[in-house]
């Protein structure tokens, strides 16, 4: 094996930190931006299967033909969001996992589980609705830089808060809008469930969003914890006047 292909390091903020991939960042960033152009793309194939099929008792106000195509475009929005979900979701997975290995160096106090949780947490059915939200709390905790010359100082916690609550949300919803469509008999029904699915698709969007704001808040703090060190660089008051 020649030295140009030796495996090398990871390079290293200061204290020993592993320096986190932007380009990693960028791509969950970018995988995100997908998902809601998916997300938007159903709420558009939804609100025209809702504009076909009116009042409570399903008329049809349109005719067979564009029923059918309105149908096959909603299908289609469908199987977009399905493959478009997949590499978001490992993305985001394999930055959530890098982002607690270094929060381990930066806070190792701060955990109650093991790294590996950070990956399994997602994998089991029930727990993944809870368990990664505590996982991300841990990392937002450890990553926080501490007081200092006892000034109070807490990193609000709410864009973990935002960014699970709207990921539930929409999960939740989705399948229940899901076993609503599947169970629907009639045209009502139908556009009922399609509407339920517009609303999820929405959440889903916000979700994305606030995804990404965690993400890119959340790297940054381990960044500048890692850089400055554990304690929080106290700002000097005004001069007095």
């Amino acid at each position: 094996m020649s030295a140009s292909s030796e495996l090398r390091p990871r390079p290293l903020l200061p204290g020993g930190v592993p320096r986190f991939s932007r380009l990693l960042l960028a791509a969950v960033t970018a995988s995100l931006a997908v998902v809601v152009l998916t997300d938007l793309f159903a709420v558009f194939a939804g609100f025209r299967i809702h504009r076909l099929i009116d009042g409570k008792h399903g008329f049809v106000m349109a005719s067979q033909q564009e029923l059918d195509a309105a149908y096959s475009l909603y299908e289609r929005a469908g199987n977009l969001q399905v493959i478009t979900f997949v590499p978001c979701a490992v993305l985001f997975v394999t930055w959530f996992f890098g982002v607690r290995r270094n929060a381990g160096l930066l806070g190792p106090d701060r955990f109650r589980n093991g790294p590996g949780w950070a990956i399994g947490a997602w994998l089991i059915p029930l727990v993944n609705l809870w368990m990664p939200y505590r996982v991300a709390v841990d990392i937002w905790g450890a990553s926080t830089q501490l007081p200092a010359d006892g000034e109070p100082y807490r990193m609000p916690v709410w864009p973990v808060n935002l960014w699970w609550g709207l990921f539930v949300s929409s999960t939740l919803l989705s399948r229940y809008a899901g076993s609503r469509y599947d169970d629907a008999d009639t045209l009502a029904e139908v556009r009922d469930a399609v509407v339920q699915y517009m609303v999820t698709d929405i959440l889903d969007i916000a979700a994305a969003v606030a995804a990404v704001y965690f993400a890119v808040r959340l790297t940054s703090m381990q960044r500048l914890k890692a850089a400055e060190g554990p304690y929080r660089t106290a700002v000097p008051a005004p001069p007095a006047r």
